[in-house]
């Protein structure tokens, strides 16, 4: 979720609609140009209970975020409090209750993603083993209740705290107890954005079934294998969902800006503190007829952060971000954008890509999307069979793509590689929830705790 550092006091004020399709039509960028950024979040433990610790104990999160200023990172203060990190390498954040998140910074190549990564995550154990504290790569949390999550000092998320149980059952835990990888991708044109949203769109709940990592819920099996994703399905139905008007002729800009205008507001900022306009209309905003700042009209920087509060399976910004899938171990990090960088950056994957889906009715994909939290590769695929029987064929596509984009490291390799990980999920037919099922019912003796040692960092 998107970390503050500055007022919107000195961003332009909105004066006509236009302006709010200009900023989607900033994020234009010519091929040469386009850029791979990665987001993962992991679930942060102590070494010797599991407990998650809290923002202010000794050897917490506070800590832990003050420790990595040792590696060139600058703090980002709210309040009182160091709630985030900047550097060469993006920034790091928290989630509601903790989770750590790495948002790495616009790289030309999955070689350099992968770099990142690495360094991150030797910077995060370092600062760890000091403090006793381990980093856990999994969708969910395995076996922790809400009550037994802290929560981090930040305004926004007392925000949404208060307004989740108000819309949805599930919201609370979407905050709290799953974490994610993400992926932000570049396009060249309005056009151009509108077919990678397409694809990405209808192929989310691939990656969605690929990534499946979160088959436990207070230490019991859950019925799931990605259970982050069915929380989504009930966590706000006014900000989350497939968005069907993406499939429909002249989609673009506007379409988009109309969609957001219609989700409700969170908060506005001012003067480093969040108000909250929960459940307000950023319509009335535009008016200045919005009741927590009567008479003021939003500015540019009010658009960029109302944007950051709708969840749809993929969400455009300047940029377009690719959220289906759960957390994972590091390998995996590296294999999302492998797929989506292969799939949407160059031409020929992506009108390949586009041919494999475009028949799909939006009542195909509905179903799709709301069949593979508990189904995965077993997902029924529209037109007959299981969604196993195109993955193949997709990691074929990406492949291609990648090949073409012919980026290659010191020793020659191409971004290929990369989606290892991937093509060894479609060899053995087997997600990575359902290795942990096998492992939950076999090596482990039913005690979800084996997972501390299969998938911590």
């Amino acid at each position: 979720m998107t970390t503050k550092t500055v007022s919107s006091s000195n961003s332009p004020v909105i004066e006509c609609r236009d302006q709010l399709t200009a900023f989607f039509a900033r994020g234009e960028k010519p091929k040469a140009h386009w850029r791979i950024g990665t987001e993962h979040e992991k679930f942060v433990f102590r070494l010797s209970d599991h407990r998650a610790p809290s923002y202010d104990e000794p050897g917490g999160i506070r800590d832990l975020l003050n420790g990595l200023t040792e590696f060139g990172w600058q703090p980002v203060i709210e309040g009182d409090n160091v709630i985030a990190l900047t550097g060469r390498d993006g920034s790091i954040s928290l989630e509601p209750a903790g989770q750590f998140e790495l948002s790495g910074a616009p790289l030309d190549n999955l070689h350099e993603t992968c770099a990142e990564t690495g360094r991150h995550l030797r910077q995060v154990k370092t600062v760890g083993d000091r403090l006793g504290l381990g980093f856990l790569g999994l969708g969910m949390w395995p076996d922790k209740a809400r009550a037994e999550l802290p929560i981090m000092p930040k305004g926004r998320y007392a925000i949404m705290l208060r307004h989740m149980p108000r819309v949805g059952n599930l919201g609370l835990d979407m905050m709290l107890r799953t974490c994610t990888i993400q992926t932000n991708l570049d396009y060249a044109s309005e056009a151009d954005m509108a077919q990678k949203f397409r694809v990405a769109l209808a192929l989310q709940p691939l990656g969605t079934a690929l990534f499946a990592n979160s088959p436990f819920t207070e230490g019991k099996p859950n019925g799931y294998l990605s259970y982050r994703s069915h929380i989504w399905s009930d966590t706000d139905p006014a900000r989350t969902g497939m968005l069907p008007f993406v499939f429909e002729d002249g989609f673009g800009y506007e379409r988009y800006a109309d969609y957001a205008l219609d989700v409700p507001m969170y908060f506005v900022y001012r003067e480093g503190k969040y108000i909250d306009a929960a459940g307000l209309s950023f319509r009335d905003f535009l008016e200045g007829k919005l009741e927590v700042l009567p008479g003021e009209r939003p500015t540019i920087e009010d658009w960029s952060d109302h944007l950051s509060t709708a969840f749809p399976e993929v969400r455009l910004k300047t940029f377009l971000e690719m959220r289906g899938a759960d957390g994972g171990p590091w390998d995996r990090i590296c294999a999302l954008p492998a797929l989506w960088v292969g799939l949407l950056y160059d031409q020929g994957a992506l009108d390949a890509a586009w041919d494999l889906v475009k028949h799909w009715s939006m009542e195909d994909r509905h179903a799709l999307r709301n069949a593979v939290p508990k189904l995965a590769l077993d997902a029924p695929l529209p037109g007959g069979g299981r969604l196993r029987d195109i993955a193949g064929e997709v990691l074929d596509i990406a492949t291609a793509g990648l090949s073409a984009r012919a980026r290659v490291d010191a020793s020659g390799s191409n971004e290929t590689g990369f989606l290892d990980p991937l093509r060894e999920i479609v060899r053995t037919g087997k997600v990575p929830a359902e290795m942990l099922l096998e492992h939950y019912h076999g090596a482990w003796g039913g005690d979800v705790r084996g997972v501390y040692g299969e998938l911590s960092y």
